[in-house]
């Protein structure tokens, strides 16, 4: 198990806020996701383990969620503890009440706090004031536990991670910083291809390429869906609008028209290569019903690693 091979490593993880895999260390990710992959295991086995007895995770959603609300609160309650849905009309805070003095206090009462949230700036500024584990559920800026779900399920599928090449196709949000962070750390090639106009943050992308210079990745940026799928042992989309975009639906739609992921674009991925995406999806928009619903496509069980790689998280940080 990744706590008995590295103990070092889930003690130095205790007590951490995981709000972007900037902050963490090649290393301290792939223990996170042996972990997930042993908890998952555990989990499969019918093992019962709750490292987490008695303890409680407040989770705040200021943007709606499926797979976010369900895997966080079904995977506190398989590690022993009790999630806490908090949405904004629950809290002070849509009242004016600062953040600095909700993490205050709640720190008070939890062990760790979920937030899904639109600024970035939400995310840091919780964490400064509370001093439990703030963990980063979505934000505008990043969304680091799907990206460490991505890369268990990559594990998963191909056996192995450096030297993969990841191409993502569409909007440079979250999802493409996500994951072209976690390709730095990892050692992956992350092609990155967007219409003019969409691409990823600069200086994300800036420190994703010194990143990839330490681990022997890779970091393209480009506006050709082809030259980003060539050669992809990986293919991964995301909706063409995020939520709190969604007033430039039609105006994305005609800028991201040539961005569909379909079965002429996957021709240029290599013979063995899977689909992924974060959904929710619509198809027809940026990904074909043949692609996402076809033998390549593991969506599902990205989807599923959310709940293992989500309980590494909080194990790790709140044990």
């Amino acid at each position: 198990m990744a706590e008995t091979v590295q103990p070092e490593l889930g003690a130095q993880l205790r007590g951490r806020d995981f709000l972007t895999l900037v902050d963490y260390t090649p290393e301290e990710i792939r223990y996170l996701i042996d972990l997930a992959m042993d908890i998952k295991k555990k989990q499969k086995e019918g093992q019962l383990y709750q490292p987490l007895k008695g303890k409680t995770l407040g989770m705040i959603f200021e943007k709606s969620s499926t797979r976010t609300r369900v895997s966080f609160e079904a995977g506190m309650y398989q590690l022993g503890g009790h999630a806490l849905f908090l949405s904004r009309n629950d809290l002070q805070l849509g009242r004016g009440e600062t953040i600095w003095d909700t993490a205050q206090v709640m720190s008070r009462y939890l062990d760790g706090i979920m937030i899904r949230t639109f600024g970035h700036r939400n995310v840091v500024e919780l964490a400064r004031g509370a001093t439990i584990p703030v963990i980063n559920g979505l934000s505008d800026l990043f969304h680091p536990c799907q990206a460490l779900a991505d890369y268990q399920t990559i594990l998963e599928h191909k056996g192995t991670l450096k030297g993969l090449k990841i191409a993502y196709i569409g909007d440079g949000n979250n999802m493409a910083h996500s994951l072209m962070i976690g390709a730095s750390k990892l050692g992956l090639h992350c092609a990155v291809a967007t219409p003019e106009g969409y691409g990823p943050d600069a200086e994300v992308t800036r420190m994703s390429r010194d990143n990839a210079l330490q681990t022997g990745g890779s970091i393209t940026v480009c506006q050709d869906p082809r030259e980003a799928a060539a050669n992809a042992d990986v293919i991964y989309t995301d909706v063409w609008a995020s939520m709190g975009f969604e007033a430039e639906q039609a105006e994305r739609e005609k800028a991201f028209r040539e961005f569909q992921v379909n079965e002429e674009l996957v021709k240029y991925a290599k013979p063995d290569f899977v689909f992924m995406h974060c959904l929710p999806a619509h198809r027809g928009e940026e990904v074909s019903e043949g692609v996402i619903d076809g033998g390549h496509s593991i969506i599902y069980d990205q989807a599923e690693n959310r709940l293992h790689a989500q309980k590494a998280v909080m194990a790790a940080l709140m044990g």
